[in-house]
């Protein structure tokens, strides 16, 4: 592999940075002055472990294959994401099972999906019931959990298996709670309507996510106590937030960073495959139903709840950097807060795999807009437009 070395404005702290990339991992890092010019911001790849589908590739696509999740990888990367988990949500047994396979497949077979896929979040089907915490979630599939299917996601993709949301309200949730974290998967709370003792058991039992807090909600809620709240006081609970513009009112998600701090809150996407048929006015295999509304928001048809969403974590980092003040913060949200969550080893230093973004941004701008993406030191190349400019490197 060809060493590589980077440049550009260091976007987590002052000055510039030099990155030397060999083998796959960042073999130095170091700081110098900063870049005259009109030199890019360098920082950490994305980290997204959320991600219902992009584009077009779908990870709940009605026939599951692994271009779907192959397409997912190079999309995101586009965006600047350069390690995500693609999001299976509720469906029928088999369907959640085959569309687990495909993404195993992909991993298995195509390179591409090998350096960016960092594992499998199943979103469902033990959600809550009710119109509002469920979402768009199709309430012919919700189901407590069982042990049984839950071994058979593991046996579908052995070692992928990362992430399951689920509602303490079901029965049995403390037991698949303590099965999953037994075999090394993550259990988030979400979208549910758990009671504030039933939460607390999910736990107790090892659950130290919420999936998307402030969303898969009832419209109107008792002032407190709610299940909201409840997550938002749990130190032992790190919440993912879509900071899209549309999911979190700007006071909300201002209010959800200051609570939980650097340490307790990353940034997720919920994104879902955009084929040109639903961008053209057509519907969305999540949820079905949904369309495209004119705010640039995915919506249900019938309820107008959120189903997903159209943005990516470009548009995240530069939300949360303007309520904050810092592109730092943002960034950190987006890259070192979620791979903390992984727990796959050292990040942005030297020895670590070398996901690096350089890109533009300023003050105000409604996204980041990558120039050049290196994924395990590979750089992006785009079947469209070639590899991404080339901003920041000699």
């Amino acid at each position: 592999m060809t060493e590589r070395t980077l440049h550009g404005r260091n976007a987590l702290g002052r000055g510039g940075l030099e990155i030397v990339i060999a083998h796959g991992r960042i073999a130095s890092l170091t700081r110098i002055d900063d870049p005259a010019g009109d030199a890019p911001w360098i920082g950490p790849g994305l980290v997204d472990l959320q991600v219902n589908g992009h584009l077009d590739g779908d990870a709940n696509a009605a026939t599951p294959s692994p271009e779907h999740i192959t397409a997912m990888a190079q999309s995101l990367a586009a965006s600047g994401v350069t390690r995500f988990l693609p999001t299976v949500i509720t469906a029928s047994a088999d369907d959640m099972r085959a569309r687990i396979r495909a993404i195993a497949d992909a991993v298995r077979t195509s390179p591409s999906a090998a350096r960016s896929v960092a594992g499998i979040h199943v979103e469902g089907p033990s959600l809550s019931e009710q119109d509002g915490p469920r979402g768009v979630h199709p309430l012919d599939h919700i189901r407590p959990p069982a042990i049984a299917e839950l071994q058979s996601w593991l046996d579908a993709a052995p070692g992928l298996l990362r992430v399951v949301t689920l509602s303490p309200h079901h029965p049995g949730s403390v037991d698949a709670t303590r099965f999953l974290v037994a075999h090394g998967v993550r259990v988030s709370i979400g979208h549910t309507h758990a009671t504030d003792a039933e939460i607390a058991a999910a736990v107790d039992a090892g659950a130290t996510l919420s999936t998307h807090l402030g969303n898969g909600a009832h419209a109107v809620l008792p002032r407190h106590p709610n299940y909201l709240w409840t997550q938002l006081a749990e130190p032992r609970l790190t919440a993912g937030v879509i900071a899209d513009g549309h999911h979190l009112p700007d006071s909300t998600l201002a209010t959800m960073i200051a609570a939980k701090r650097d340490h307790g809150i990353f940034l997720v996407s919920d994104a879902v495959a955009t084929p040109a048929a639903l961008r053209e006015g057509g519907v969305s295999t999540v949820g079905g139903g949904v369309h495209l509304a004119d705010d640039g928001a995915l919506r249900h048809s019938s309820t107008g709840f959120l189903a997903g969403s159209v943005q990516t974590l470009d548009v995240g980092v530069a939300t949360v950097a303007r309520l904050t003040g810092s592109l730092a913060t943002a960034l950190r949200l987006a890259s070192s807060a979620p791979a903390s969550v992984l727990g796959d080893g050292t990040h942005w230093t030297v020895g670590a795999r070398a996901d690096v973004v350089l890109f533009d941004w300023a003050p105000g701008d409604s996204r980041i807009v990558p120039r050049s993406v290196f994924v395990a030191g590979e750089p992006l190349t785009d079947t469209t437009t070639g590899v991404l400019a080339a901003g920041g490197i000699r």
